[in-house]
């Protein structure tokens, strides 16, 4: 008889990074519980769309639960789960100052809904999408696991620094593993569609103006999507200890300007730059020392942000 395979719950399965760790999982083998409401936060067909590879996979289970459903995620959660990757929240900084309280409802109490499922049915290893938000205003650039300082300018950044700190509540109680993944700007292929290298791109494309904030200074550490997904499947393995938060980043940061000139080289096409002022909850730079994940996750970012954009492009014009 073949071994019954180890069953993963991914929440959030169906988003952009959710979809993509699916897929990584299904490639090594595993059972994927799948568990997505559909945010209405953008279009449920992109999200559809997201999971056509893997939604009649005979290994996924695809739940339409809400996070915030305690009852119905204990009644549907039936079967032995070898570990969570909890990556559903409410998501974006500034959405979150004009809604703070449902940030505070999905990404808090959410996590904490998703930690009880592993204290009552004894599911030992939890990976947390936490963000390199949570660093704020910090001066100590690159920004480190270690450095107690965290300033958050959102309350999106300021719901994942409690979560974080939820899961040390529950590693320290109840022996979950709790691994926090402190992801830095991420892009590639089924990006979302508000986040800026995708909706640059199309109104690149479209010859419509961008939304430019600032003087173009503001600096970002962008991610290729593979990237996070190895170290998403890193951390599902990890086993030295019981709780680490671990930056998932690049370990170069990408001015605004230098984003949209790359844009412009792969794309073959001038942008229209619509000029205004800083946003609100915004911070100037987010730039990651990795080496901590480098360490102790093998983590090592193989993308350059040029040829990440061009992956991007071929997705985004198929």
């Amino acid at each position: 008889m073949p071994t019954q395979k180890d069953n993963i719950i991914v929440t959030g399965g169906a988003g952009f990074i959710g979809s993509h760790v699916v897929e990584h999982l299904l490639q090594h083998n595993y059972a994927v519980t799948v568990i997505d409401n559909f945010d209405p936060f953008y279009d449920k067909k992109i999200k559809q769309k997201n999971t056509s590879s893997f939604i009649s996979n005979p290994d996924v289970t695809f739940l339409e639960l809400d996070i915030l459903d305690k009852s119905q995620l204990q009644n549907q959660l039936c079967g032995d789960y070898k570990a969570i990757i909890h990556l559903a929240a409410k998501a974006g900084v500034r959405p979150s100052i004009e809604n703070p309280t449902s940030y505070q409802a999905v990404n808090v109490a959410g996590t904490q809904n998703m930690l009880e499922i592993a204290r009552v049915k004894g599911i030992k290893q939890f990976v947390f999408a936490s963000s390199s938000s949570v660093y704020g205003v910090n001066k100590n650039i690159p920004w480190q696991e270690n450095d107690g300082l965290l300033f958050p300018i959102s309350p999106y950044a300021s719901t994942k620094i409690s979560a974080e700190l939820m899961g040390h509540v529950y590693s320290h109680l109840y022996g979950i593993r709790f691994l926090a993944l402190r992801f830095f700007t991420v892009y590639g292929p089924r990006q979302r569609p508000d986040l800026a290298i995708h909706a640059f791109s199309k109104k690149i494309l479209n010859n419509q103006p961008i939304n430019f904030f600032g003087d173009g200074s503001t600096k970002r550490d962008y991610t290729y999507i593979d990237d996070i997904v190895a170290g998403v499947y890193s951390a599902l393995h990890y086993t030295s200890s019981d709780y680490e938060v671990f930056n998932l980043g690049n370990h170069h940061a990408i001015s605004l300007t230098e984003m949209v000139n790359t844009l412009e080289i792969v794309f073959e096409k001038k942008a229209i730059i619509n000029k205004l002022p800083e946003q609100m909850g915004d911070v100037s730079i987010t730039y990651a020392d990795i080496s901590k994940a480098q360490r102790l996750l093998n983590y090592n970012p193989q993308t350059p942000f040029n040829v990440g954009v061009a992956n991007f492009k071929t997705w985004l014009l198929k």
